[in-house]
């Protein structure tokens, strides 16, 4: 994908503030496009018609000269780079290691496995376990992962203490162990719905626990909160599954009901605030159930120099980041059909605006992701063409929101809202500033183009470290944000008729549209008895 938008764009751009190494393999792969025209075009064509936003957001935000990346997180990265100096105990020890400028840059896998598992006298940095975590499951599957953090936790010992047997030599080193698989746990849970690493999980807390009491309230701690993570999931999926499942065209509904006694959002919710507010509570709902293990998913590809293909096969777990931009989507018709289906002009027109008091209320909130949803669906095609409508309304307040996601310098004006909203967030001082729900298709793409820009391995077949070092400033930015619990109170009627209101699908939206408005050349008279015939049955 990389590289035929690199061949039809025919460009590139370098990063700012990357390391020289970093920088040089970025070189080959970022762009910027000199010509904005065509990809307007484009964009406007494709937010018209049914298009996922991970294949809109491509021609919707490369047609820039400047590519500023979602802001790194210095609370908990306080450098770019794992920085040997604190743990120069290990240095020495493990072989297939490479530092440059006292920074851990790449290092053979087995050797990478290594320096995560812990020894009597030494812990791996947190840092450093999240980074290969998320990115090891590209060369190796997590329960294989797991089997040879077993094997190497009672190895390891066995060399420190030959005599001791294999209970004795594992439970040495137990606290820490511990501590490595609580983490685990915690920041992966997804793994182990795979049963072969609850197997290796087993095995292995087994050994921990027996014997000592107070390793086994531990490991029993640990396995129950497990569980109630995996449970939880499985919950979540299975109300996703039936709200989908009882969602109906809108139009199907129009057929059966008459229009009069149906309801619109208007009816459910006046309120922009409070509108906002329950979109607000989907939002971080659906970003909380996300792994960031789901990013590195998104994007896996098979290795040229990994001959390993069964860890290509079988990786997914979850598909709530699938299922997030689903949302979004959703969102947008949703916008588009109750602008869309009144009858009367001055209806449409004060639905329009009932939406731009939403969409401000959710960038004032930190919902980026709304506002642009609601954005996108007030600028497809059906809505935009309705030209009798916008002329009643009130378009000042709009312009200022399409002002601040304008993709212009790739998205440079969102980009300081986010940064601003970041640090609110980070110095905040109630439950309510600290939301920050980014633009979500922009995220993925600042990590998918990081993904595509360094090869995942060096020539000498060392994992490159330092690629992984940038995802997982990225994506723990991300775990930061989806941790927020939502402090609004809940409406169950609003959010219920946002997550299962009929919407109408890009023919019907159209349709509803020329009837409302009548077309006005003869492509559009064409198109609309078209859909009259194959939609209505009319002619």
């Amino acid at each position: 994908m990389a590289k035929f938008l690199a061949e039809l764009l025919g460009c590139t751009l370098p990063e700012k503030g990357a390391s020289p190494m970093f920088e040089v393999r970025l070189k080959s792969v970022c762009f910027h496009v000199t010509s904005g025209t065509v990809l307007d075009q484009a964009f406007h064509y494709l937010i018209s018609s049914k298009v996922r936003l991970l294949r809109l957001m491509f021609l919707y935000i490369l047609q820039q000269d400047k590519m500023p990346q979602t802001p790194p997180f210095p609370v908990m990265y306080g450098s770019n780079v794992y920085n040997k100096n604190l743990y120069k105990a290990k240095e020495e020890d493990y072989e297939g290691l490479y530092y440059h400028e006292n920074n851990l840059v790449s290092g053979s896998l087995e050797g990478l496995i290594e320096h995560l598992v812990p020894t009597v006298a030494y812990y791996p940095d947190r840092t450093y376990i999240f980074t290969f975590l998320l990115s090891s499951r590209l060369f190796i599957h997590p329960y294989e992962l797991m089997s040879k953090v077993c094997h190497l936790c009672v190895d390891q010992q066995r060399l420190t203490d030959p005599q001791a047997d294999k209970v004795q030599g594992v439970r040495k080193i137990a606290p820490k162990i511990l501590q490595l698989l609580t983490e685990w746990t915690e920041t992966f849970p997804y793994d182990f719905r795979d049963e072969r690493m609850m197997k290796s999980l087993k095995e292995l807390t087994h050994r921990l626990s027996t014997g000592d009491e107070l390793y086994r309230k531990a490991v029993q701690q640990m396995t129950q909160t497990l569980i109630r993570k995996l449970t939880t999931l499985s919950q979540y999926e299975e109300a996703l599954a039936k709200i989908n499942s009882s969602v109906t065209d809108r139009l199907t509904v129009l057929k059966t009901k008459p229009q009069s006694i149906q309801r619109d959002i208007l009816t459910i919710c006046s309120d922009p605030f409070t509108l906002a507010q329950q979109l607000t509570h989907i939002e971080l709902e659906r970003l909380s159930y996300i792994g960031p293990e789901e990013f590195v998913q998104a994007f896996v590809q098979k290795d040229p120099l990994d001959n390993d293909k069964r860890c290509f096969s079988d990786h997914k777990k979850a598909s709530n980041l699938e299922a997030y931009v689903e949302w979004f989507n959703r969102l947008s018709y949703l916008v588009a059909t109750e602008i869309c289906m009144p009858v009367k002009k001055k209806h449409r027109a004060r639905v329009i605006e009932f939406f731009i008091d939403v969409a401000r209320e959710c960038f004032n909130i930190g919902n980026f992701n709304s506002l642009m949803a609601i954005i996108t669906g007030m600028n497809m095609s059906p809505v935009s063409r309705l030209k009798k409508t916008w002329g009643k309304v009130k378009t000042a307040k709009f312009d200022i929101l399409e002002h601040q996601m304008d993709p212009s310098s790739n998205f440079y004006n969102y980009r300081t809202a986010l940064r601003g909203a970041t640090q609110r967030s980070i110095t905040a001082h109630s439950s309510r500033e600290k939301i920050v729900i980014p633009f979500f298709s922009l995220l993925i793409k600042d990590i998918y183009f990081l993904n595509e820009g360094c090869a995942n391995r060096l020539p000498n077949g060392h994992v490159n470290l330092e690629k992984f070092w940038e995802l997982a400033k990225q994506v723990m930015e991300f775990m930061t944000w989806k941790k927020v619990e939502c402090p609004f109170d809940r409406d169950r009627k609003i959010l219920q008729y946002l997550l299962t209101a009929p919407v109408f699908s890009e023919d019907a939206l159209y349709l509803a549209s020329y009837e409302s408005e009548g077309p006005e050349n003869n492509m559009e008279k064409d198109r609309w008895k078209s859909l009259r015939s194959s939609l209505l049955n009319r002619t």
